[in-house]
């Protein structure tokens, strides 16, 4: 027997050598469990997207902005997320949506004046690419839910050709909210209730929209796999746009409101955060809430005529003050970074198109030029926003101003011009802007309005054609430094015109008579044809036409009915 003797030294240097690579190679296999874990976290595909779009919300009209309206899903869901509270949309109905689709300016679409009404042969321009179909494209599958208000005068505007998979809703701005009937003047009424691209009468159970409209999003979640295929769902609700309808039980919660249309807006709201508690209970029932991402936003201000409130801003929708276009608007995912935060950046409604694009791992052409930035990382992490200003508006076609002139806006800018601009801090405004006044809320009583709120009323407007404020250091534009401080004046309208250059011609055709749905089986929907193919075709349009110009009545309550028509839209 022989035995080997090793050097002391060498045994232990083998020992040391083999205890390290076990110590190594533990570490390297706790690493990789690491990083598998983290995969693992990660969501295996890009996120779910569901974007709901309210109408006609005001600005106060929120339990976290101090209404006396109770919203405790909304108050939940934002305190849970990131507040946007610098967040702008446009005045109206239409160009809100327009630019949520496209990322794009009004006037980069011709849509710069008003809305698009039922009976004009207007829509979204067919050559603008929009948000569902970019989102299509990167694998997701694409519903729309109720309010679509961006034109149906032919087949190739509807939302299932834009880039839907599926559509539930209207295709107007307003209507019944249990009959889902539409009148736009004596003879021209219809019904607006779709399934797709047919009228939606065998769907139709005379349900409240809100709630319609909640449980036809929820049969959407509940049948889509949300491990197979990423989801894009718009949830565009009617309310709380007037009239003001809500179910009873509703109205039983402010019995202390005295005046009714605010009594019934407050109810309104109460069963749309109902409705959106049931719509997030049903994400995480699917399968969906993991991985989700729930952006909220008005489309415009409040019309506190029909009880909304924009306090303590200044006017209401369908102006370019704050009232009318700074917006409820939050973003609620546990995808975000920073949860429980709020986000002063600059954040417009034309940013969601890029924003969720990218989000959604799809791709972002340069040829579509987008107004818009993607604006992510300023909500989930706080960093800077990419947006450094805004153009609120240029409306060519507008009532001019009185007293604007080339003159009054240094040879820059007429002035008599409606147009409105944010850049940083600043915020300049020409032409008529709108309804000026600041509606405080002990306004909503049975008192009278003008008994309410003469002490707020602006006197000091009248003649004017300009305004400029520090919007940071008076968000409630009571200092106009438009005097004061010429040069920033000149510099913002200098502004003005380049954006101007850019724009192209307003699309805002006359009505179109063969658009009455009783010669569509009652129904609003399209009617365009490029050309008439049947004699009686024309026979009913030169009939139609002969009785519309006897209709002396309708011409002589015009004016009235288009006040009432703004005060409803």
């Amino acid at each position: 027997m022989f035995l080997l003797w090793v050097p002391v030294t060498l045994f232990l240097s083998f020992i040391v050598s083999q205890t390290w690579s076990v110590q190594m190679s533990w570490d390297n296999w706790n690493a990789d469990l690491r990083n598998r874990e983290k995969e693992f976290e990660k969501p295996s595909s890009p996120p779910h997207i569901i974007f709901i779009l309210v109408d006609d919300q005001g600005f106060r009209d929120v339990g976290y902005h101090g209404s006396e309206i109770k919203t405790p899903t909304l108050d939940r869901l934002a305190a849970q997320g990131v507040k946007l509270e610098n967040y702008y949309v446009q005045p109206l109905c239409s160009p809100s949506r327009s630019q949520l689709m496209t990322g794009r300016y009004q006037i980069h679409t011709g849509l710069q004046h008003s809305i698009i009404r039922a009976t004009q042969p207007n829509c979204l321009p067919l050559e603008n690419v929009t948000l569902p179909q970019k989102l299509k494209q990167a694998g997701y599958s694409t519903h729309m839910v109720g309010k679509w208000h961006l034109g149906f005068y032919k087949r190739d505007c509807l939302p299932t050709q834009r880039g839907f998979d599926t559509f539930f809703g209207s295709l107007l701005g307003s209507g019944d909210y249990y009959s889902h009937y539409k009148c736009e003047g004596p003879g021209m009424c219809g019904y607006d209730l779709y399934e797709g691209e047919e009228a939606a009468w065998e769907q139709d159970r005379g349900l409240y929209s809100t709630v319609m409209f909640t449980r036809k999003a929820i049969n959407i979640l509940a049948k889509h796999d949300p491990r197979r295929q990423p989801l894009f769902l718009y949830l565009a609700y009617q309310a709380v746009h007037s009239p003001l309808q809500v179910p009873a039980r509703y109205l039983e919660r402010y019995k202390g409101i005295p005046n009714m249309h605010r009594r019934k807006y407050a109810a309104m709201v109460s069963c749309l955060d109902e409705s959106i508690h049931n719509l997030t209970l049903a994400l995480k029932r699917y399968g969906y809430y993991d991985n989700t991402v729930i952006v909220y936003s008005s489309d415009n201000g409040g019309q506190p005529l029909a009880g909304g409130s924009n306090w303590p801003l200044r006017g209401s929708k369908a102006t370019y003050w704050e009232g009318g276009i700074r917006a409820v608007g939050f973003v609620h995912s546990p995808l975000l970074v920073n949860k429980g935060t709020k986000c002063r950046s600059l954040v417009h409604i034309t940013d969601w198109f890029p924003t969720l694009v990218t989000l959604g791992e799809g791709t972002l052409d340069e040829d579509l030029n987008l107004d818009g930035y993607d604006v992510w990382e300023a909500i989930s992490e706080g960093h800077p926003s990419p947006r450094h200003d805004i153009l609120h508006n240029i409306d060519p076609i507008y009532t001019k101003a009185k007293n604007g002139s080339w003159k009054a806006g240094y040879g820059l800018w007429n002035t008599a011009i409606r147009a409105a601009l944010r850049v940083g801090h600043w915020k300049l405004l020409t032409g008529v802007p709108g309804y000026s006044d600041w509606v405080p809320p002990q306004t909503f009583s049975n008192q009278r309005l003008t008994n309410r709120w003469h002490n707020e009323r602006v006197r000091w407007d009248r003649g004017k054609s300009i305004w400029l404020f520090n919007i940071t250091a008076d968000p409630y534009e009571r200092v106009d430094l438009s005097q004061r401080y010429p040069h920033l004046v000149k510099k913002m309208l200098l502004r003005l015109a380049q954006y101007n250059r850019t724009a192209v011609p307003v699309r805002y055709p006359a009505k179109d008579l063969r658009s009455n749905p009783q010669y569509n089986g009652g129904v609003w929907g399209p009617w365009y044809k490029e050309e008439r193919e049947e004699p009686e075709e024309d026979e009913r349009y030169n009939n139609l036409l002969t009785n519309h110009l006897g209709k002396r009545r309708w011409k002589n309550q015009s004016n009235n009915r288009k006040l009432k028509r703004k005060v409803e839209e």
